[in-house]
């Protein structure tokens, strides 16, 4: 396929495809199936897609697609799980392409490992933003060690600070994210002190918070079938956030915790919106907050 074919193909995409909310009205590209890490123990997103980087010929076909039929769209999310993942050569082949191919597109975003930010060069990433990647979304989780050890996340606190760093550094507007209940019911709270220290330290442009749902394909799940794992009840998550939020640093951030795994939606600027958020905590906490039914939340 290309811009002089008789035929357009429609964009090619393999198996589920996962993007932040904020990517809801972003042209999706996908370049990688899967994640390069898929050692979590909490995420069943990737478990039967194992990794590999998409032909090149199909993703110039995809975006000879999107040149033609997608011009409305001025925001282009960059899937699956780490596009960050590509080789250096290959990612700024890439973005030279979105640029020459959609020059309408203002922002282009991806997920990224802290493994494969930190493989990156300080001249990369900046080459990276020069060339329009101009947003990453890192999943810290939590910032206590012993709970990442547990969920396999593969790197420490200090190697996930370095990494929001290293991207702040780059003029790349960072988001991490952050999971209640991750650490269960016995830490929960260590989890959410830890988690705001480390928050305070990357100071990232923004913070989204999502609550750990439990899926069956998932190794997680099989601890808390087998009685090693204990999920926070409500007002235990209610608690996690209202520590998280309570002990955050006052660094100018966007919080969100309005995922739809989330009981209630909660929304704002810090440090200036942190009272009425808490406040609005403290309601859930009260029960005078409608919670969303368990049917409806999701991941």
């Amino acid at each position: 396929m290309s811009r002089t074919g008789l035929s357009l193909l429609p964009v090619d995409y393999q198996g589920d495809i996962i993007r932040p909310p904020s990517e809801a009205f972003s042209l999706i590209l996908q370049v990688t199936t899967g994640c390069s890490h898929n050692r979590c123990t909490f995420c069943g997103a990737y478990g039967a897609k194992p990794f590999r980087i998409k032909p090149w010929s199909q993703i110039e076909a995809d975006l000879d697609f999107a040149a033609t039929w997608c011009r409305r769209h001025t925001t282009l999310f960059l899937a699956d799980g780490d596009a960050l993942a590509l080789p250096h050569a290959q990612m700024v082949a890439l973005l030279q392409h979105i640029r020459r191919t959609l020059p309408w597109i203002r922002r282009v975003s991806s997920y990224a490992t802290c493994q494969n930010i930190l493989a990156r060069t300080d001249e990369e990433l900046n080459e990276y933003k020069a060339l329009g990647l101009s947003r990453l979304y890192m999943g810290l989780e939590t910032g206590h060690d012993p709970t990442l050890r547990a969920i396999a996340k593969g790197v420490d606190s200090g190697r996930m600070i370095d990494a929001g760093w290293r991207v702040r550094a780059a003029g790349m507007f960072l988001s991490v994210t952050c999971l209640l209940g991750i650490a269960g019911a016995e830490c929960s709270l260590d989890h959410a002190r830890a988690t705001a220290r480390v928050l305070s330290r990357m100071q990232p442009h923004q913070i989204a918070v999502l609550t750990l749902m439990l899926l069956a394909n998932t190794p997680l799940y099989r601890q808390m079938r087998a009685g090693r794992f204990f999920l926070p009840d409500p007002a235990g998550l209610f608690e996690e956030l209202r520590c998280l939020l309570a002990e955050l640093e006052p660094f100018r951030t966007q919080f969100h915790a309005n995922h739809a795994s989330n009981y209630f939606s909660l929304s704002g600027r810090l440090p200036k919106d942190r009272e009425a958020m808490l406040a609005t905590i403290d309601q859930a906490l009260a029960g005078v907050l409608p919670l969303k039914p368990e049917p409806c939340r999701a991941l």
